[in-house]
Protein backbone atom coordinates (compact mmCIF):
# COMPACT_ATOMS: atom_id res chain seq x y z
CA UNK A 1 0.00 0.00 0.00
CA UNK A 2 1.41 3.68 -0.69
CA UNK A 3 1.23 6.38 1.36
CA UNK A 4 -1.62 9.09 -0.08
CA UNK A 5 -0.30 12.31 -0.95
CA UNK A 6 -0.98 15.42 1.22
CA UNK A 7 -3.65 16.41 -2.20
CA UNK A 8 -5.89 13.29 -2.15
CA UNK A 9 -5.87 13.37 1.77
CA UNK A 10 -7.28 16.88 1.79
CA UNK A 11 -9.61 16.47 -1.03
CA UNK A 12 -10.91 13.49 0.78
CA UNK A 13 -11.28 15.24 3.84
CA UNK A 14 -13.47 18.34 2.06
CA UNK A 15 -14.94 15.67 -0.12
CA UNK A 16 -16.54 13.73 2.68
CA UNK A 17 -17.08 16.51 5.53
CA UNK A 18 -13.70 16.01 7.01
CA UNK A 19 -12.29 19.77 6.56
CA UNK A 20 -13.16 23.00 5.13
CA UNK A 21 -10.97 25.86 4.28
CA UNK A 22 -11.81 28.67 6.80
CA UNK A 23 -13.75 31.57 5.48
CA UNK A 24 -14.47 30.14 2.02
CA UNK A 25 -16.84 31.94 0.81
CA UNK A 26 -14.53 35.23 1.22
CA UNK A 27 -12.10 34.07 -0.30
CA UNK A 28 -10.49 31.67 2.98
CA UNK A 29 -7.92 33.36 6.05
CA UNK A 30 -4.82 31.46 5.32
CA UNK A 31 -3.98 28.72 8.07
CA UNK A 32 -7.48 28.63 9.09
CA UNK A 33 -9.55 25.51 8.71
CA UNK A 34 -13.27 24.39 10.13
CA UNK A 35 -13.90 20.94 10.79
CA UNK A 36 -17.38 19.44 9.18
CA UNK A 37 -19.75 16.93 10.59
CA UNK A 38 -17.63 14.18 10.25
CA UNK A 39 -14.56 15.82 11.27
CA UNK A 40 -15.82 17.31 13.90
CA UNK A 41 -16.89 13.90 15.49
CA UNK A 42 -13.62 12.37 14.42
CA UNK A 43 -11.90 14.72 16.37
CA UNK A 44 -14.31 14.53 19.70
CA UNK A 45 -13.90 10.61 19.30
CA UNK A 46 -9.79 11.15 19.21
CA UNK A 47 -9.75 13.41 22.41
CA UNK A 48 -12.35 10.92 24.12
CA UNK A 49 -10.40 8.34 23.74
CA UNK A 50 -7.42 10.42 24.90
CA UNK A 51 -9.56 11.48 27.88
CA UNK A 52 -10.39 8.14 28.83
CA UNK A 53 -6.82 6.12 28.25
CA UNK A 54 -4.82 9.07 30.12
CA UNK A 55 -7.74 10.77 32.85
CA UNK A 56 -10.63 7.81 33.03
CA UNK A 57 -8.75 5.01 33.58
CA UNK A 58 -6.31 6.62 36.00
CA UNK A 59 -6.42 7.38 39.97
CA UNK A 60 -3.65 9.90 39.73
CA UNK A 61 -4.68 12.02 37.27
CA UNK A 62 -7.13 15.14 37.27
CA UNK A 63 -9.15 17.01 35.00
CA UNK A 64 -9.85 20.30 34.37
CA UNK A 65 -10.88 22.88 32.16
CA UNK A 66 -9.55 26.72 32.63
CA UNK A 67 -10.19 29.64 30.53
CA UNK A 68 -8.62 30.66 27.43
CA UNK A 69 -8.25 34.12 28.49
CA UNK A 70 -6.01 34.61 31.83
CA UNK A 71 -4.35 37.93 33.00
CA UNK A 72 -1.55 39.01 30.94
CA UNK A 73 0.27 38.32 33.98
CA UNK A 74 -0.17 34.67 33.34
CA UNK A 75 2.41 35.16 30.32
CA UNK A 76 4.94 37.60 31.91
CA UNK A 77 5.51 34.90 34.87
CA UNK A 78 5.62 31.91 32.42
CA UNK A 79 8.19 33.82 29.95
CA UNK A 80 6.36 33.69 26.88
CA UNK A 81 5.97 37.37 26.61
CA UNK A 82 9.63 37.38 26.51
CA UNK A 83 10.94 34.48 24.76
CA UNK A 84 7.77 32.95 23.23
CA UNK A 85 9.26 33.89 19.37
CA UNK A 86 10.21 32.77 15.86
CA UNK A 87 12.37 34.56 13.13
CA UNK A 88 10.21 35.64 10.74
CA UNK A 89 12.05 36.37 7.33
CA UNK A 90 10.64 38.62 3.73
CA UNK A 91 11.81 38.08 0.27
CA UNK A 92 11.78 42.15 -1.12
CA UNK A 93 10.89 40.71 -4.43
CA UNK A 94 7.68 39.01 -4.43
CA UNK A 95 6.97 40.20 -0.24
CA UNK A 96 6.48 35.73 0.20
CA UNK A 97 6.70 35.92 4.35
CA UNK A 98 8.21 32.66 6.29
CA UNK A 99 9.91 32.06 9.14
CA UNK A 100 13.35 31.64 8.54
CA UNK A 101 13.84 27.91 10.04
CA UNK A 102 11.36 26.66 8.37
CA UNK A 103 12.93 28.22 5.11
CA UNK A 104 16.22 26.89 5.79
CA UNK A 105 15.14 23.52 6.63
CA UNK A 106 13.02 23.05 3.79
CA UNK A 107 15.91 23.63 1.55
CA UNK A 108 17.99 21.29 2.92
CA UNK A 109 15.15 18.54 2.95
CA UNK A 110 15.19 19.08 -0.47
CA UNK A 111 18.33 18.55 -1.00
CA UNK A 112 18.40 15.03 1.00
CA UNK A 113 20.48 16.72 3.56
CA UNK A 114 17.95 17.27 6.79
CA UNK A 115 19.18 19.43 9.43
CA UNK A 116 17.18 21.30 12.44
CA UNK A 117 18.10 25.34 13.13
CA UNK A 118 15.14 25.84 15.50
CA UNK A 119 16.29 27.73 17.97
CA UNK A 120 18.79 29.48 16.46
CA UNK A 121 19.14 33.20 16.75
CA UNK A 122 17.71 35.32 14.08
CA UNK A 123 21.60 36.44 13.30
CA UNK A 124 22.40 32.97 13.20
CA UNK A 125 19.20 32.22 10.21
CA UNK A 126 19.96 35.24 8.34
CA UNK A 127 23.88 33.90 7.72
CA UNK A 128 22.92 30.34 6.99
CA UNK A 129 20.33 31.98 4.39
CA UNK A 130 23.04 34.14 2.94
CA UNK A 131 26.09 31.91 2.73
CA UNK A 132 23.58 29.34 1.38
CA UNK A 133 21.98 31.52 -1.42
CA UNK A 134 18.59 30.34 -0.06
CA UNK A 135 16.04 30.74 -2.80
CA UNK A 136 12.58 32.50 -2.58
CA UNK A 137 10.52 29.04 -2.77
CA UNK A 138 7.98 31.70 -4.74
CA UNK A 139 9.60 33.42 -7.01
CA UNK A 140 13.29 32.00 -6.85
CA UNK A 141 15.24 35.29 -6.50
CA UNK A 142 18.08 35.72 -3.44
CA UNK A 143 16.73 39.06 -1.90
CA UNK A 144 15.67 38.70 1.54
CA UNK A 145 15.84 40.84 4.14
CA UNK A 146 17.30 39.75 7.75
CA UNK A 147 15.33 37.50 10.38
CA UNK A 148 13.96 39.34 12.76
CA UNK A 149 12.30 37.70 16.10
CA UNK A 150 8.17 38.44 16.35
CA UNK A 151 6.42 37.10 19.35
CA UNK A 152 3.28 34.08 18.71
CA UNK A 153 1.21 35.41 21.25
CA UNK A 154 -2.32 36.74 19.78
CA UNK A 155 -2.69 40.27 21.39
CA UNK A 156 -6.66 41.07 22.28
CA UNK A 157 -8.27 43.60 24.66
CA UNK A 158 -10.77 43.26 27.70
CA UNK A 159 -12.98 46.09 28.20
CA UNK A 160 -16.31 47.64 26.00
CA UNK A 161 -15.00 51.25 26.37
CA UNK A 162 -11.79 51.61 24.38
CA UNK A 163 -9.40 53.86 26.91
CA UNK A 164 -10.28 51.68 29.01
CA UNK A 165 -9.70 48.49 27.43
CA UNK A 166 -6.36 46.22 29.20
CA UNK A 167 -4.12 43.95 27.17
CA UNK A 168 -4.95 40.62 26.98
CA UNK A 169 -3.28 36.84 25.22
CA UNK A 170 -5.55 34.00 23.64
CA UNK A 171 -3.07 31.51 25.49
CA UNK A 172 -0.37 30.19 23.28
CA UNK A 173 -0.51 26.53 25.11
CA UNK A 174 -2.79 24.84 27.44
CA UNK A 175 -0.38 24.36 30.28
CA UNK A 176 -0.54 27.09 32.22
CA UNK A 177 -4.11 27.19 33.31
CA UNK A 178 -2.64 24.04 34.94
CA UNK A 179 -0.13 25.52 37.07
CA UNK A 180 -2.55 28.64 38.19
CA UNK A 181 -5.12 25.86 39.40
CA UNK A 182 -2.26 24.02 41.14
CA UNK A 183 -3.01 25.23 44.54
CA UNK A 184 -6.87 24.77 44.12
CA UNK A 185 -6.34 21.46 42.92
CA UNK A 186 -4.53 20.66 46.18
CA UNK A 187 -7.39 22.37 48.18
CA UNK A 188 -9.90 20.91 46.48
CA UNK A 189 -8.82 17.09 45.80
CA UNK A 190 -6.04 16.26 48.41
CA UNK A 191 -3.88 14.66 45.61
CA UNK A 192 -0.70 13.05 46.37
CA UNK A 193 2.44 13.03 44.56
CA UNK A 194 2.36 11.99 41.90
CA UNK A 195 -0.29 13.12 40.10
CA UNK A 196 -1.50 14.79 37.07
CA UNK A 197 -3.51 17.63 36.15
CA UNK A 198 -5.45 17.16 32.32
CA UNK A 199 -6.91 18.98 29.78
CA UNK A 200 -7.92 19.53 26.47
CA UNK A 201 -8.48 22.54 24.46
CA UNK A 202 -7.97 25.52 22.02
CA UNK A 203 -4.44 27.25 21.64
CA UNK A 204 -3.64 30.05 18.89
CA UNK A 205 0.11 31.13 17.47
CA UNK A 206 0.28 33.81 15.51
CA UNK A 207 2.75 32.00 13.54
CA UNK A 208 3.88 31.23 9.98
CA UNK A 209 2.65 28.22 8.53
CA UNK A 210 4.64 25.86 5.65
CA UNK A 211 1.11 25.36 4.34
CA UNK A 212 0.77 21.87 5.25
CA UNK A 213 -3.05 21.45 5.78
CA UNK A 214 -4.00 21.14 9.24
CA UNK A 215 -0.50 20.14 10.20
CA UNK A 216 0.19 23.52 11.83
CA UNK A 217 -2.26 26.19 12.42
CA UNK A 218 -3.04 29.12 13.81
CA UNK A 219 -5.85 27.80 16.03
CA UNK A 220 -5.50 24.29 17.16
CA UNK A 221 -6.73 21.59 19.85
CA UNK A 222 -3.43 20.07 22.21
CA UNK A 223 -4.22 17.55 24.94
CA UNK A 224 -1.78 17.31 27.61
CA UNK A 225 -1.26 16.97 31.66
CA UNK A 226 1.10 18.30 34.13
CA UNK A 227 2.49 15.15 35.89
CA UNK A 228 4.08 16.54 39.35
CA UNK A 229 6.37 14.37 41.58
CA UNK A 230 8.92 14.68 44.47
CA UNK A 231 12.28 15.45 42.76
CA UNK A 232 13.51 14.30 46.02
CA UNK A 233 11.95 10.62 46.00
CA UNK A 234 11.58 10.07 42.29
CA UNK A 235 14.94 10.14 39.35
CA UNK A 236 12.72 12.32 36.57
CA UNK A 237 14.99 10.52 34.31
CA UNK A 238 13.21 7.12 34.87
CA UNK A 239 9.40 9.19 34.95
CA UNK A 240 10.50 10.38 31.60
CA UNK A 241 11.23 7.56 30.09
CA UNK A 242 8.10 5.71 31.38
CA UNK A 243 5.86 8.25 30.07
CA UNK A 244 7.91 7.71 27.22
CA UNK A 245 6.83 4.06 26.98
CA UNK A 246 3.21 5.22 27.80
CA UNK A 247 2.96 7.90 25.02
CA UNK A 248 4.35 5.07 22.41
CA UNK A 249 1.57 2.73 23.61
CA UNK A 250 -0.65 5.10 22.84
CA UNK A 251 0.52 6.11 19.48
CA UNK A 252 0.29 1.93 18.71
CA UNK A 253 -3.69 1.98 20.50
CA UNK A 254 -4.83 4.54 17.79
CA UNK A 255 -3.54 2.06 15.12
CA UNK A 256 -0.62 3.71 13.97
CA UNK A 257 2.48 1.77 12.32
CA UNK A 258 5.55 1.18 14.12
CA UNK A 259 8.00 2.20 11.57
CA UNK A 260 5.69 5.33 10.87
CA UNK A 261 7.10 6.42 14.36
CA UNK A 262 10.21 7.34 16.16
CA UNK A 263 11.32 9.90 19.06
CA UNK A 264 13.94 12.93 18.09
CA UNK A 265 15.88 14.74 21.01
CA UNK A 266 15.78 18.53 20.90
CA UNK A 267 19.04 20.26 20.72
CA UNK A 268 20.16 22.84 23.05
CA UNK A 269 19.21 25.76 20.99
CA UNK A 270 15.93 24.12 19.54
CA UNK A 271 14.61 23.03 23.20
CA UNK A 272 12.22 25.65 24.84
CA UNK A 273 12.98 28.37 28.15
CA UNK A 274 11.12 26.13 30.40
CA UNK A 275 12.84 22.67 29.26
CA UNK A 276 15.61 20.59 30.92
CA UNK A 277 15.16 17.96 28.19
CA UNK A 278 12.41 17.70 25.16
CA UNK A 279 11.69 14.83 23.04
CA UNK A 280 9.05 14.67 20.12
CA UNK A 281 7.17 11.34 18.67
CA UNK A 282 7.67 12.26 15.27
CA UNK A 283 5.33 10.30 12.85
CA UNK A 284 6.04 10.24 8.91
CA UNK A 285 3.31 12.20 7.09
CA UNK A 286 2.73 12.68 3.50
CA UNK A 287 5.57 15.91 3.93
CA UNK A 288 8.20 13.83 6.25
CA UNK A 289 8.70 12.75 10.02
CA UNK A 290 6.99 15.76 11.77
CA UNK A 291 6.28 16.54 15.66
CA UNK A 292 3.11 14.57 16.61
CA UNK A 293 3.66 14.23 20.37
CA UNK A 294 5.96 15.54 22.84
CA UNK A 295 7.52 15.02 26.34
CA UNK A 296 9.38 17.60 28.50
CA UNK A 297 10.49 17.91 31.85
CA UNK A 298 9.68 21.10 32.66
CA UNK A 299 11.26 21.04 36.44
CA UNK A 300 10.14 23.51 38.78
CA UNK A 301 10.44 26.19 36.17
CA UNK A 302 6.09 27.42 36.03
CA UNK A 303 5.00 26.77 39.72
CA UNK A 304 8.40 28.73 40.92
CA UNK A 305 7.74 31.48 38.97
CA UNK A 306 4.46 31.79 39.10
CA UNK A 307 4.80 31.76 43.11
CA UNK A 308 7.73 34.51 42.91
CA UNK A 309 5.42 37.01 40.40
CA UNK A 310 1.81 36.50 42.37
CA UNK A 311 2.80 35.81 46.07
CA UNK A 312 0.74 32.71 46.40
CA UNK A 313 2.64 29.52 48.03
CA UNK A 314 2.10 26.93 45.72
CA UNK A 315 4.33 24.49 47.71
CA UNK A 316 3.68 20.76 48.47
CA UNK A 317 3.65 19.76 52.04
CA UNK A 318 4.51 16.30 52.60
CA UNK A 319 2.20 14.14 53.94
CA UNK A 320 5.21 11.96 55.90
CA UNK A 321 6.78 14.78 56.84
CA UNK A 322 4.78 18.29 57.26
CA UNK A 323 7.75 20.22 57.91
CA UNK A 324 9.02 19.70 54.62
CA UNK A 325 7.42 22.02 52.04
CA UNK A 326 8.83 22.05 48.68
CA UNK A 327 7.67 22.96 44.98
CA UNK A 328 7.21 19.70 43.29
CA UNK A 329 8.85 19.57 39.93
CA UNK A 330 6.70 18.83 36.75
CA UNK A 331 7.06 16.25 33.23
CA UNK A 332 4.60 17.28 30.88
CA UNK A 333 3.17 14.57 27.54
CA UNK A 334 1.94 16.90 25.03
CA UNK A 335 -0.40 15.60 21.53
CA UNK A 336 -0.92 17.28 19.12
CA UNK A 337 -5.08 16.37 18.55
CA UNK A 338 -4.95 17.94 15.26
CA UNK A 339 -1.66 16.25 14.36
CA UNK A 340 -3.15 12.89 15.34
CA UNK A 341 -5.93 13.38 13.25
CA UNK A 342 -4.03 14.25 10.38
CA UNK A 343 -1.72 11.18 11.09
CA UNK A 344 -5.14 9.20 11.40
CA UNK A 345 -6.23 10.43 7.70
CA UNK A 346 -2.46 9.46 6.17
CA UNK A 347 -2.38 5.81 8.02
CA UNK A 348 -5.63 4.93 7.60
CA UNK A 349 -6.05 6.02 3.94
CA UNK A 350 -6.10 2.99 1.66
CA UNK A 351 -6.48 2.67 -1.74
CA UNK A 352 -7.49 -0.59 -3.57
CA UNK A 353 -8.33 -1.01 -7.69
CA UNK A 354 -11.72 -0.09 -7.10
CA UNK A 355 -12.53 1.95 -3.81
CA UNK A 356 -10.71 4.30 -1.79
CA UNK A 357 -11.73 3.31 2.05
CA UNK A 358 -10.20 4.86 5.30
CA UNK A 359 -9.57 1.85 7.72
CA UNK A 360 -10.42 4.34 11.02
CA UNK A 361 -9.87 2.24 14.20
CA UNK A 362 -13.73 1.23 15.35
CA UNK A 363 -13.68 2.95 18.42
CA UNK A 364 -12.52 6.37 16.41
CA UNK A 365 -15.17 6.11 13.53
CA UNK A 366 -17.25 8.96 13.18
CA UNK A 367 -19.86 6.08 12.31
CA UNK A 368 -19.70 2.63 13.57
CA UNK A 369 -22.57 1.13 11.43
CA UNK A 370 -24.42 2.43 8.41
CA UNK A 371 -27.98 1.43 7.94
CA UNK A 372 -29.55 0.97 3.89
CA UNK A 373 -32.76 0.35 2.66
CA UNK A 374 -32.30 -1.36 -1.00
CA UNK A 375 -34.18 1.23 -2.43
CA UNK A 376 -36.28 3.59 -0.88
CA UNK A 377 -39.26 3.99 -3.14
CA UNK A 378 -40.51 0.67 -1.23
CA UNK A 379 -42.67 1.61 2.39
CA UNK A 380 -41.96 -1.84 3.50
CA UNK A 381 -38.30 -1.82 2.74
CA UNK A 382 -37.65 1.84 4.07
CA UNK A 383 -40.14 0.90 7.27
CA UNK A 384 -38.20 -2.10 8.13
CA UNK A 385 -34.56 -0.41 7.66
CA UNK A 386 -36.03 2.46 10.11
CA UNK A 387 -37.01 0.31 12.46
CA UNK A 388 -33.46 -1.30 12.51
CA UNK A 389 -32.10 2.05 12.16
CA UNK A 390 -33.85 3.20 15.20
CA UNK A 391 -32.31 0.01 17.10
CA UNK A 392 -29.02 0.59 16.26
CA UNK A 393 -28.27 3.84 16.78
CA UNK A 394 -29.10 3.39 20.87
CA UNK A 395 -25.80 1.86 21.08
CA UNK A 396 -24.26 3.38 18.60
CA UNK A 397 -23.55 6.37 16.27
CA UNK A 398 -25.42 5.46 13.14
CA UNK A 399 -25.78 6.77 9.68
CA UNK A 400 -28.88 6.67 7.18
CA UNK A 401 -28.27 6.46 3.45
CA UNK A 402 -30.90 5.58 0.74
CA UNK A 403 -29.73 7.73 -2.26
CA UNK A 404 -28.68 6.24 -5.27
CA UNK A 405 -27.85 2.53 -5.44
CA UNK A 406 -26.39 0.34 -2.92
CA UNK A 407 -22.74 0.17 -4.65
CA UNK A 408 -22.11 3.51 -4.55
CA UNK A 409 -23.25 4.02 -0.91
CA UNK A 410 -20.78 1.59 0.15
CA UNK A 411 -18.28 3.38 -1.58
CA UNK A 412 -19.37 6.81 0.20
CA UNK A 413 -19.24 4.83 3.74
CA UNK A 414 -15.64 3.62 2.89
CA UNK A 415 -14.35 6.95 2.22
CA UNK A 416 -15.57 8.34 5.58
CA UNK A 417 -14.34 5.01 7.29
CA UNK A 418 -17.68 3.31 8.42
CA UNK A 419 -17.08 -0.15 9.86
CA UNK A 420 -20.17 -1.93 8.88
CA UNK A 421 -23.19 -1.21 6.62
CA UNK A 422 -26.60 -3.20 7.28
CA UNK A 423 -28.71 -3.53 4.28
CA UNK A 424 -32.22 -4.43 4.21
CA UNK A 425 -33.75 -5.92 1.13
CA UNK A 426 -36.58 -7.98 0.34
CA UNK A 427 -35.54 -11.61 1.88
CA UNK A 428 -35.55 -9.12 5.00
CA UNK A 429 -39.42 -9.00 4.88
CA UNK A 430 -39.57 -12.87 4.25
CA UNK A 431 -36.76 -13.97 6.98
CA UNK A 432 -35.92 -10.90 9.53
CA UNK A 433 -32.32 -11.56 8.18
CA UNK A 434 -30.30 -8.73 6.80
CA UNK A 435 -26.94 -8.05 5.04
CA UNK A 436 -23.68 -7.06 6.87
CA UNK A 437 -20.71 -5.96 4.96
CA UNK A 438 -17.54 -5.22 6.88
CA UNK A 439 -15.70 -2.40 5.39
CA UNK A 440 -11.85 -4.02 5.13
CA UNK A 441 -12.59 -7.09 3.71
CA UNK A 442 -16.38 -6.41 1.61
CA UNK A 443 -17.06 -9.69 2.88
CA UNK A 444 -21.22 -10.30 3.32
CA UNK A 445 -22.97 -12.35 5.66
CA UNK A 446 -26.50 -12.53 6.92
CA UNK A 447 -27.85 -12.16 10.70
CA UNK A 448 -31.11 -12.00 11.68
CA UNK A 449 -32.16 -8.73 13.10
CA UNK A 450 -32.08 -10.53 16.90
CA UNK A 451 -28.54 -11.40 16.22
CA UNK A 452 -27.40 -7.85 14.72
CA UNK A 453 -26.80 -5.97 17.67
CA UNK A 454 -25.11 -8.99 19.90
CA UNK A 455 -22.79 -8.96 16.63
CA UNK A 456 -22.21 -5.95 16.35
CA UNK A 457 -21.34 -5.57 19.72
CA UNK A 458 -18.79 -8.06 19.51
CA UNK A 459 -17.15 -6.68 16.68
CA UNK A 460 -17.19 -3.07 17.62
CA UNK A 461 -16.14 -3.84 21.10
Amino acid sequence: MNQPTLNEIVALAKRRGFVFPGSEIYGGLANTYDFGPLGTQLLRNITNYWWDFFVTRRHDMFGLDSSILMSPKVWEASGHTQSFTDALIDCRHCHTRMRADHLIEQFFEKKGKPIKVEGKSAEELTQIIRENQIPCPACGKHDWTDAREFNLLFETHIGIVEENQSLAYLRGEIAQGMFVNFKNVLNTMQPKLPFGIAQAGKAFRNEITLGNFIFRTLEFNLAEFEYFFDPINQKWEELFEQWQQTMFEFALSLGFSEKKLRWRVHTDEERSHYSTRTEDLDYEFPFGFKEMFGLAYRTDYDLKNHMEKSGVDLKYTDPQNPKRKFIPHVVEPTFGLNRIFLALLSECYTKEKDRTYLKLPTQLAPFKVAVFPLVKNKPALVNKARAVYELLRQYWATDWDDRGNIGKRYLSQDEIGTPYCVTIDYQTLEDNTVTLRDRNTTTQQRLSVEQLEPHLAHVLG
